[in-house]
């Protein structure tokens, strides 16, 4: 039986792309009635909504009011989803107004609900709107960070609507949760995920690198967001678009990897080292590319990276959950639990990779081993399957908020 979504837009001109979420929604299955506010529809008119979504568009309380539409949506919705969200609605839905059909349904609605904002950085920064996020998120519902973009006109910074794809993620993150997500286990907690491939300069064009995609530091992220928590990723080298709502901090070699982890990990409640990490890095880049002479080239002198994950585990805060990841081509359960030992984490994940395995696939397969002795299969499948395997252990040992 498809999932019947409700897709509430609010009047900001970010409603254009919400017909491209609307569209992924449908085309994966989904049954989506579109609940536009009335000034959402000087943007996209309803029209366009009944033809993406293939049902009629109800924007008032009095369009077919036999069917009581302002209980029927929302008590019969398995999800919610609001974008964009703009500072209007959202201060709307945080008191409990119900001046018009969206915010009708959102009181009625018991299911899990998911905002996604989009306004000026003036707005979005302002006391009042933030005040009115804690209400939403105090009471369960899911409201994402937004992006930081090009907003209306020339004004720059965060308050862009994030992409429809990654709206689509965290959509179907959500409803894979089902009646769990009205609950997230994460609420209220600060993450640190990094992913993607470290490169270690050798001159202006060449680096020493590996074949990490990002993609199941990602799936980390997505799951963690749709969980609830405050996500920072620390992303090196990733070819893929922002998770919907979390921050992301680009860098390039371990040692940015080591600066920005570091920092963020200061006020994490969890860690998650998913990134591929470069061991070594040459002892000198060169200013200019390096020619070929002729004959055999110049050794290359390595040094050490820096170990970050054994300088989390040194520094860590009480309480805090760390999860490390270690990709092995053989003995995987044996050096896996050399590592463990060695690292000082709390999980170790560990894969193995090549062949066509792990670097740059879709799916994954791993044993996560726990500091207290316990192992955990998660066989091949999808990268979001194992994100969530990662998730539960990691909340199963996390010390009650206080």
């Amino acid at each position: 039986m498809p999932s019947r979504v409700v897709l509430g837009v609010g009047a900001g001109i970010a409603a254009y792309k919400v017909c491209e979420l609307l569209r992924r929604l449908t085309e994966s299955g989904h049954e989506v009635r579109v609940v536009p506010t009335a000034d959402s529809l000087r943007f996209v008119g309803a029209a366009t909504w009944a033809a993406l979504s293939g049902h009629p568009v109800a924007a008032t309380v009095w369009d077919d009011v036999h069917e009581v539409p302002h209980v029927r949506l929302g008590a019969g919705a398995d999800l919610v989803f609001i974008a964009p969200a703009t500072a209007d609605l959202l201060a709307r839905a945080a008191t409990g107004r119900a001046d018009d059909l969206l915010t009708s349904v959102l009181l009625t609605a018991r299911c899990p609900v998911v905002f996604a904002p989009a306004m000026h950085t003036e707005m979005w920064e302002h006391p009042a709107t933030r005040a009115n996020v804690a209400t939403l998120r105090d009471r369960g519902c899911l409201v994402l960070e937004p992006a930081s973009g090009r907003l209306t006109g020339a004004d720059t910074g965060p308050g862009r609507l994030p992409e429809p794809a990654e709206l689509w993620q965290a959509a179907v993150r959500v409803l894979a949760r089902g009646t769990a997500g009205m609950a997230p286990d994460l609420r209220g907690r600060r993450v640190v995920v990094s992913a993607g491939g470290t490169r270690e300069e050798i001159d202006p064009v060449r680096f020493i690198g590996n074949w990490s995609s990002g993609r199941q530091g990602y799936a980390l992220a997505e799951a963690a967001v749709a969980r609830g928590a405050a996500v920072t990723v620390v992303a090196a080298n990733v070819g893929l678009a922002d998770p919907a709502g979390a921050r992301v901090i680009p860098v390039t070699s371990a040692c940015q990897m080591r600066t920005e982890v570091l920092s963020a990990a200061a006020g994490a409640d969890a860690v998650v080292m998913a990134a591929a990490v470069a061991d070594y890095r040459p002892a000198a880049r060169s200013g200019q590319k390096l020619k070929k002479a002729g004959g055999a080239p110049a050794p290359l002198e390595l040094v050490e990276n820096p170990d970050i994950l054994r300088e989390l585990a040194a520094q860590r805060r009480p309480g805090q959950v760390l999860t490390g990841f270690a990709a092995e081509t053989e003995n995987i359960a044996e050096n896996g639990r050399t590592k463990l030992a060695a690292k000082g984490c709390d999980l170790l994940v560990v894969n193995r990779v090549g062949a066509g395995l792990a670097f740059g696939t879709g799916d994954n397969a791993a044993l996560v081993l726990a500091a207290d002795g316990s192992v955990t299969e998660v066989p091949r499948g999808p990268k979001t399957v194992l994100a969530d395997v990662i998730w539960d252990l990691v909340a199963a040992r996390l010390p009650a908020l206080t």
